[in-house]
């Protein structure tokens, strides 16, 4: 999309274009029809940029909930994007701290974190490279009324100088044309550079991918691993007055409600034991941030392998940093042995997990299919290995 189309999107005629298009079917199907339709109406460009709108909206409504209806972006911008319970979760803490004070973001995209920050009453300056990204994060802030407090505006992060803020935030580009980056110095700007940057503001969070290496942290941050409904989406470092509390922690949002977990010197080696009558999967941000051994002492669990991050006991506890099972056998992997404990508990629902375990899932599950043919029965099988040998666990749901 060229910055113009999506400037003459902001017009009264670009408006009328957009809730034309909002009203449409936009589906594969139905889009050549469609686009017809509104060409008759509008100029061909816009109803280009119309339809791309709208599309991307309908994808962001798993980021963003009904704001998406208002938000503008850009393919690019929308994957990059911060999902609004971790946005809104990331600038209630700048909120706390900033005091009035105004934020520079570097790489600000297209401005979610600049506008849940704004919303928050945090102010905020937005710096990108793209004209186009720039003038759509501006075009969200107007959205929403904000742009009073907050702006974005074209820049280079690395020429900024945070000097004068009250706190930098930054979320380097982690995608290319070939998919994520997982490398730091592969960030777009490297890491090392923008928090060699961020060092010289009073406080600062830099946006990492959760698979950081440990070693590419700087001393002195702390590394918090964010899960959205059980999802684990990214991981942020807290910089200089925003560092306090523990090194690491892991950060659940779940149905509107904030769970923390932080590590323990006296719980992060859990004692190892046999299978017993529940397995516990840790969340995901749980054993990014190491603290496998702090939730086994929350549901008074152990490992069966020390190397493998899934956690059993005898008891039945809700807590929201694990998801539990009830196992009803635990078997030496074998397909024959599997297909007769599905047969013989009605299992006819069949969910595979695995950790530590080499195997193709979607083959196993086509191999084991039949086996569930007369089944009614829920039923998980986790594969995993204690020392070399694998195994099986057939799971249910607990009864509580």
């Amino acid at each position: 999309m060229e910055i113009a189309d999506f400037e003459a999107l902001r017009t009264p005629a670009g408006r009328e274009a957009l809730d034309a298009a909002a009203a449409s079917d936009v589906s594969e199907r139905a889009l050549l029809a469609t686009t017809a339709r509104l060409r008759a109406r509008f100029p061909a460009e816009l109803v280009g940029a119309a339809l791309v709108q709208v599309r991307l909206r309908a994808r962001a409504a798993a980021k963003f909930g009904a704001d998406a209806a208002r938000m503008y972006f850009t393919p690019q911008g929308l994957e990059q994007s911060t999902r609004a319970p971790v946005a809104a979760h990331r600038a209630a803490r700048f909120a706390e701290y900033a005091d009035s004070g105004t934020v520079l973001e570097l790489c600000c995209g297209i401005g979610a974190d600049l506008l849940f920050r704004a919303r928050a009453g945090v102010p905020g300056t937005g710096v990108d490279l793209d004209p186009l990204t720039v003038a759509v994060a501006s075009a969200n802030l107007a959205a929403f009324g904000v742009d009073g407090i907050a702006r974005a505006r074209v820049g280079d992060a690395l020429d900024q100088d945070p000097a004068g803020y009250a706190a930098v935030f930054a979320d380097p580009g982690r995608r290319t044309a070939r998919g994520r980056v997982f490398d730091p110095k592969a960030y777009e700007p490297p890491l090392d550079a923008l928090l060699a940057l961020a060092s010289r503001a009073p406080a600062a969070c830099v946006k990492v991918a959760p698979g950081i290496p440990y070693e590419a942290i700087p001393e002195g941050a702390c590394a918090e691993w964010v899960s959205d409904g059980g999802d684990v989406k990214e991981a942020a470092l807290w910089l200089g007055g925003l560092a306090e509390g523990p090194p690491r922690r892991a950060t659940l949002l779940r149905n509107g409600e904030t769970h923390t977990l932080a590590p323990d010197p006296a719980l992060s080696t859990p004692p190892v034991r046999p299978w017993g009558r529940y397995l516990y999967e840790p969340d995901g941000a749980v054993i990014r941030a190491h603290l496998v051994g702090e939730a086994a002492a929350l549901v008074d669990g152990g490992l069966a392998d020390p190397r493998i991050a899934y956690i059993t006991s005898d008891v039945l506890k809700e807590t929201p940093f694990t998801a539990a099972y009830e196992v009803r056998e635990v078997l030496p992997f074998s397909v024959k042995r599997l297909k007769a404990a599905l047969r013989a508990h009605g299992v006819g629902a069949l969910t595979l997990k695995k950790r530590g375990f080499a195997a193709d899932l979607d083959r196993l599950h086509r191999d084991l299919r039949p086996a569930c043919s007369a089944g009614s029965a829920e039923g998980t099988v986790v594969l995993t290995r204690v020392g070399e040998a694998p195994v099986a666990l057939l799971c249910a749901k607990p009864k509580h």
